[in-house]
């Protein structure tokens, strides 16, 4: 199945009135009804300001980048769009196409519910 990947690039200390920005994106996905969404916390790096926030040690940032990681149908990706463009002031968005691949689930698997039981 194909589908787009949206990538959300903020900084972890950005809000959303008072609410980290990257878990009010991640709500806002989950009412909108698509299918799964998931925040990636960066070890370091830079934005449009070009000051590299890192967590090493010797220069340990409270502010690292994050990125927030969607997947469904183009048409749902697209549609969730207008919300971002609410919430969202200074980031970066990327789309990529994807291809959607699904591994069953083991417990339906092991059960034979899934594929017959070896």
């Amino acid at each position: 199945m194909s589908g787009l990947r949206l990538t959300v690039f903020v900084s972890e200390n950005d809000t959303w009135h008072r609410r980290p920005l990257f878990a009010e994106i991640v709500h806002r996905a989950h009412r909108a009804g698509l299918a799964g969404a998931s925040v990636f916390r960066g070890v370091e790096g830079f934005g449009s300001t070009s000051v590299v926030h890192t967590a090493r040690l010797l220069s340990l940032s409270e502010d690292l980048p994050v990125a927030i990681v969607i997947v469904d149908t183009e048409e749902r990706v697209r549609a969730f769009l207008p919300e971002l463009e609410e919430i969202v002031g200074e980031g970066l968005a990327v789309l990529d196409p994807v291809e959607v691949i699904r591994f069953p689930n083991r417990d339906d698997k092991d059960s034979g519910r899934g594929e017959e039981a070896r």
